[in-house]
């Protein structure tokens, strides 16, 4: 449960720093350096959340294919027909 409110803290600090560059963008009508040092917050906070989740993966924290997106399990491969 932690490791998905990091997750979740971390993706609402990547779009809170669009939108506030996006203000700053608007705002500054382009003139400024705002905008730019909170695009490169968010593209820090981006990279930082992927190198954690990598580490995560390395760790064994985090599996591929656990489980599905809303926590059951996935179904099972189909065998392939066998030729007649």
């Amino acid at each position: 449960m932690l490791p998905r409110a990091v997750i979740i803290l971390f993706l609402l600090a990547i779009a809170y720093t669009l939108g506030s560059a996006f203000y700053y963008l608007i705002r500054d009508k382009g003139r400024g350096s705002r905008a730019v040092r909170q695009l490169s917050w968010r593209i820090g906070l981006s990279m930082l959340l992927f190198l954690m989740l990598y580490g995560a993966f390395l760790l064994g924290w985090l599996k591929p294919g656990s489980a599905g997106p809303i926590g059951h399990a996935r179904p099972a491969a189909a065998a392939p027909a066998p030729d007649p």
